[in-house]
């Protein structure tokens, strides 16, 4: 354990963690309090010795970092650029419809995804975007349509992942019924992929009927990598591990358990595999934290499981890494490193 928030009253929410270097490593959130809610950037120099509190304007949702000065973090408003480490942000240009995730190639060229069945690109350091070209296909109600996950495999192959679901009718929160949690059935919908093999400069849309929501796309070079696909909580598995090599293809399942959620997949520079969740004790995984698990392989074959910190227990969690160092955030405000 190298961070937990541990305040009366009040509660850290973690939506993401990011180490650019061995140092330096960013987790962002919003502390909550009775009827308040109080957006933050968490920071280190150290490697996660120390952090130190950055107060936020608005409600974070993702980050990704260049370098270990340079990076962006996308929020409920807007897209925002830090060249301090996470220290101090400036506001950029909106862009034109709601964003989720951004990936850069370098301080000028870079892609971001989101609602509404589109994806952007800049070439300004995100001064200004305009559509990806071709323009994804709209496949359904493009208000039903989400790009959730950027990656690269290698500097000129990338994937843009996301899904186009059905409408839901309104219902209550989960935590007021649960039985109809547990009782919904999953339903097929569109995977959707945008894919590159130039660099970005041209990209080509892809689409499947399936199962579950591709959460997780990490690779290592040479474009080796792990996807994640998350289930429903009525579903087999609650979730399925799938090795990636791409853009050469040859995927399938590595690691499926009844009774564990995997929320995140982790690939080193060195070849070691990690998989990180919570064990089900309840299938109510969104409402009841659970006790934080963490699995290392080598061939994709065998799964080992760490030791974790025993006051560990979440709903879901993040790995973050640098080199062979990795670093993981549960989403209720404990960060941890993993021990040399």
């Amino acid at each position: 354990m190298q961070y937990l928030y541990d305040e009366a009253k009040s509660g850290l929410t973690i939506e993401d963690l990011q180490f650019p270097s061995a140092s330096r490593g960013v987790a962002v959130g919003a502390i909550t309090e009775r009827n308040s809610r109080k957006p933050v950037a968490l920071v280190t120099s150290d490697g996660g010795a120390h952090w130190q509190t950055v107060p936020f304007k608005e409600n974070p949702i993702s980050l990704f970092f260049l370098n270990d000065s340079i990076g962006w973090m996308v929020t409920d408003k807007g897209l925002w650029r830090t060249a301090e480490s996470g220290r101090t942000w400036i506001k950029l240009p909106k862009v034109k419809a709601p964003v989720l995730r951004v990936y850069f190639a370098d301080e000028k060229n870079g892609w971001a995804a989101g609602a509404s069945g589109t994806a952007w690109e800049t070439h300004d350091g995100a001064q200004s975007w305009k559509p990806l070209k071709p323009a994804p296909p709209q496949l359904g109600d493009p208000r039903s349509t989400t790009y959730r996950w950027i990656v690269f495999a290698t500097p000129q192959a990338g994937l843009i992942l996301g899904s186009n679901d059905p409408p839901r009718p309104a219902r209550l929160p989960d935590w007021l019924e649960p039985d109809n949690v547990l009782g919904r059935r999953e339903t097929p919908h569109l995977a959707l992929t945008l894919q590159t093999l130039d660099g970005g400069k041209t990209w080509k849309s892809g689409s499947a009927s399936t199962f579950g929501h591709t959460t997780r796309a990490r690779f290592a070079p040479p474009g080796k990598g792990l996807g994640l696909v998350e289930h429903a909580e009525s579903f087999q598995y609650p979730s399925e591990v799938f090795s990636l090599s791409w853009p050469a293809g040859d995927n399938g399942v590595v690691f499926r358990d009844k009774n564990f959620f995997v929320s995140d997949a982790w690939v080193t520079p060195g070849g070691a595999y990690y998989l990180a969740g919570i064990t089900l004790a309840s299938r109510l995984r969104d409402i009841v934290p659970q006790k934080v698990k963490v699995l290392t392989s080598r061939d994709l074959k065998e799964w080992k499981p760490l030791a974790v910190d025993y006051r560990a227990a979440a709903n879901r969690v993040i790995l973050a890494g640098s080199g062979e160092d990795l670093w993981m955030a549960a989403n209720n405000g404990m960060i941890l490193k993993l021990a040399p």
